[in-house]
């Protein structure tokens, strides 16, 4: 990243940009949320609360998935490695965040802003891709009930978490060399809470065209492609439930079903707000509002929308804690 003596808007910031002498740029400043003094403590305390419930409750669901065996099947592996995506999602972001509040510099390297837009992107696919893979499992499930257990083997369900960490990392990967690529001769200055890719972009003096190209094109497959897949699936899967003559079949099924499509209605709607639009009409404040749902309330909310929706969950959670208070009292 450099920055130019000329500033942008002035002659010779593009056109004559060969024979400039562009100086290195360190570090970006994060200028969060607010700027407004008298707001910084209630933030802080609210982000560190959600954070804290974010943290604890997807911790919460690793670990009862993986201290209850009858929870070992391809659905909660699923379940699992979305929480752990959640996680690590939120901790991209939220951490520096929490500390530049009360930061009087508010800064973060250039490395730094890198490295975090690229695990963001990373975790964000990995999420998109897990979602695909626990919608199929709905649908091997609720359409092939009799050959589940051939068709989504152990064996498979690692293959398919093993592939959705690939594809996640070759995503990421992809968008953040093209950020490394841009000069950014304007204010270093980000009025966000990190190092998103539209903020970045409306930073650089150099044409974003190829990084707008990819996030409209590559982009757009690898969520509308996902999107896609869950869409077919759950088609075919109300196909086979409004075919069933039980009553109880029928709810039992869109039961299991509904947390999944709570939580895929909530990731892929603030997605769409945010990066599938032209980086012309993007709004900072606009973004930032839906970023905080994307990156913070979502995965916050997702230990709560599948525990309250799901029988095994609950039963495993009670059966824990009965046994934490047989040792308690011993």
């Amino acid at each position: 990243m450099c920055q130019a003596q000329p500033v942008p808007g002035q002659p010779g910031c593009h056109s004559k940009m060969d024979s400039i002498n562009w100086t290195s740029v360190s570090h970006f400043v994060l200028l969060g949320i607010s700027t407004h003094p008298e707001e910084q403590i209630p933030l802080f305390l609210l982000f560190l609360l959600m954070y804290t419930i974010n943290i604890s409750g997807n911790f919460a669901i690793i670990t009862l998935i993986i201290s209850t065996p009858r929870l070992h099947t391809p659905m909660y592996i699923f379940l699992s490695n979305l929480a752990l995506a959640d996680i690590c999602f939120t901790s991209t972001t939220v951490p520096k965040m929490l500390q530049n509040i009360f930061s009087p510099t508010k800064t973060i390297s250039y490395t730094g802003c890198l490295a975090q837009t690229y695990f963001f992107i990373c975790f964000a696919a990995m999420e998109n891709f897990l979602l695909a893979m626990m919608a199929y499992d709905r649908y091997v499930a609720i359409c092939h009930p009799f050959r589940y257990p051939t068709i989504l083997t152990k064996m498979l369900c690692l293959q398919m978490v093993a592939l959705c960490h690939i594809l996640s990392h070759l995503h990421a990967l992809l968008h953040t060399l093209l950020m490394g690529r841009l000069i950014f001769c304007a204010d270093n200055r980000i009025p966000h809470f990190f190092c998103d890719l539209y903020p970045l972009m409306k930073l650089s003096c150099t044409s974003t065209h190829l990084n707008t190209l990819m996030i409209h094109t590559e982009g757009v497959i690898v969520i509308s492609g996902a999107l896609a897949f869950i869409i077919a699936s759950y088609a075919c899967i109300i196909s086979v439930v409004l075919r069933s003559p039980s009553a109880k079949g029928k709810g039992r099924a869109f039961s299991t079903c509904g947390s999944h499509l709570i939580v895929v209605a909530l990731f892929y709607g603030t997605l769409t707000c945010v990066y599938f639009q032209p980086l012309s009409s993007y709004s900072v404040a606009k973004g930032r509002i839906l970023t905080v749902m994307h990156t913070v309330v979502t995965p916050m909310l997702n230990p709560f929308i599948y525990s309250l929706r799901n029988g095994d969950v609950k039963g495993a959670f009670r059966k824990w804690r009965s046994r934490m208070w047989i040792s308690f009292f011993r």
